[in-house]
């Protein structure tokens, strides 16, 4: 590698860093907020209204995947990008938005019809809307995370974020019922797209082209095929398990995934939007590919491990002081998803690693058969009771897991070993925590669980760190760079804070803003 590959990749690797941690900001910010707000919630609403939003929540995305047909995806990997592009993508997906949306509203009765819920219909008629919110500012996203403008979608997407819990949390005390929470998804959206648009500095034209769509075409019904597989799952699952269990059931379900997903975006899954922009930076050179995809994949362990650990031995404590007693049915199942979780942040990777290296059809038949599996193992388990379920989705995520690293080794130019020993450190360092979380626990049942709760959460963090810094160094290393980083860039930006005040006067200098594309103007 020539001197300037070298700065190159540098440069490269600040930049990814710097995205996650704009991400792992933007997560925080949202999750934390967020979390408050479904505390209100969950003492105003009933588990039906969970349940019930829940299910109008899953058929959004498949209609996200319809309209979008991969486009986005496709703008933020390839490698060159021309108006025409962008032109012909937005008018294509911002149409089709608004087709499926009222496509959505007419066929509400017929999702009613399926979960045997009346009033489902008209929740997802009440959501609509944000199917062509999403897709009009479709464009302006994908720009923005190809430039690696990841301040810039923070600040956005946790300012909707506030709106949106604002506007729930209102609605709720007011007596809207489930309406709060539909209303706290189009108040979100409605913010999120007006600083997109804001942000990106874009305008569309009407110089479309047949041979641009063609080619994001068969890039994206790939990258389409994946979402529609997942989404089409979701629905079934939720059918499935509304069938066995009732939309209360479903609404204990969904408490459980919520703290999960909490805890997962909080941790290790701000390098996911990072990742299809890194790798597909670097895929035409298999050496660089597979350093930062190992890299990746052992920083991203090494940071949710310690936080599903947490959440798996406090949780008989920690779900009925956040959410109240009537919440306790959702505890088990939370713990069991919380070991789902590590196993399916590599298929998260994964998942970013195929759509940036330019593979998304090999990902496409790995989704159909995961997914597949996960509904035969759902109709299985569901009728048996919410914790069945869960061990039937445990089943599927760890055969997944195994049956992944040989076609990511391919990919990548590893061998299956190198990318399992990876987990297998991950796992066993997670042991390390997870013994001393217990004793902890165990030492200290007397006292209140607030108190309780801290002191397992302190004991895990410790010797989790102790444990990654003797037998996990390289992910250790890359804490303590992402942690000087931003350290030095505070400095740096007080130092040139320092000079513009100096340099006032008669004479003054030009203060220069710290950082590259995409920094200093967001």
């Amino acid at each position: 590698m020539t001197s300037q590959d070298a700065h190159a990749g540098e440069g490269l690797t600040q930049h990814a860093l710097d995205g996650v941690m704009w991400t792992a900001a933007q997560r925080w910010a949202i999750r934390i907020s967020g979390f408050a707000t479904v505390l209100v919630l969950t003492r105003l609403l009933s588990p039906e209204s969970f349940g019930t939003v829940a299910v109008a929540l899953t058929i959004l995305p498949l209609t996200y995947a319809l309209a979008d047909l991969g486009f986005s995806t496709y703008i933020m990997q390839v490698e060159r990008i021309g108006e025409r592009t962008l032109d012909t993508a937005f008018w294509f997906t911002t149409v089709t938005g608004l087709i499926l949306a009222g496509g959505l509203v007419g066929l509400a009765p017929v999702a009613a019809a399926m979960f045997h819920r009346a009033d489902v219909a008209s929740v997802i008629r009440g959501v609509a809307p944000a199917i062509g919110l999403v897709t009009l500012t479709t464009v302006p996203m994908a720009l923005l995370r190809r430039q690696m403008r990841f301040r810039a979608l923070a600040v956005q997407s946790v300012l909707g974020g506030i709106v949106g819990q604002v506007v729930a949390v209102v609605l709720a005390l007011t007596g809207f019922g489930v309406w709060a929470l539909v209303g706290q998804t189009i108040a979100g959206q409605v913010v999120v797209s007006a600083l997109a648009w804001s942000a990106a500095r874009w305008r569309p034209g009407f110089g479309m082209s047949l041979t641009e769509f063609r080619a994001m075409a068969s890039f994206g019904t790939k990258v389409v095929g994946v979402e529609l597989v997942a989404t089409v799952r979701g629905l079934i699952e939720n059918a499935v398990i509304a069938g066995a269990l009732g939309v209360t059931g479903l609404g204990y379900l969904s408490i459980a995934q919520r703290l999960t997903q909490v805890m997962q975006d909080v941790t290790a899954a701000a390098i996911l939007p990072v990742s299809t922009v890194l790798f597909a930076r670097v895929r035409d050179a298999q050496d660089r590919l597979r350093h930062a995809y190992l890299r990746a994949l052992t920083f991203s362990y090494a940071v949710i491990v310690p936080a599903m650990v947490f959440l798996v031995i406090t949780a008989p404590s920690l779900l009925p002081l956040l959410f109240g007693r009537a919440w306790q049915p959702s505890v088990r199942p939370s713990q069991i998803l919380a070991v789902i979780s590590i196993l399916v942040l590599g298929a998260l990777l994964d998942h970013g690693l195929f759509y940036g290296a330019g593979r998304p059809g090999r990902w496409f038949v790995y989704a159909i058969a995961v997914d597949g599996l996960t509904v035969l193992a759902a109709v299985i388990s569901a009728r048996h009771g919410m914790e069945a379920w869960a061990y039937g989705f445990l089943t599927v995520a760890s055969l997944a897991t195994v049956l992944r690293w040989p076609l990511v080794g391919r990919l990548v130019g590893a061998s299956s070993v190198a990318i399992g020993w990876v987990f297998l450190r991950a796992m066993l360092i997670g042991l390390a925590g997870a013994g001393a979380g217990w004793a902890i626990a165990a030492a200290t049942p007397a006292l209140p669980p607030v108190v309780g709760i801290a002191l397992v959460g302190l004991g895990i963090g410790l010797a989790h760190a102790l444990a990654m810094r003797l037998f996990l160094r390289d992910a250790w290393a890359d804490a303590v760079q992402i942690v000087r980083t931003r350290l030095g860039a505070r400095t740096a930006r007080a130092r040139s804070a320092e000079v513009a005040v100096e340099g006032a006067g008669p004479s003054p200098r030009v203060a220069v803003p710290i950082g590259g594309p995409g920094h200093g103007t967001d």
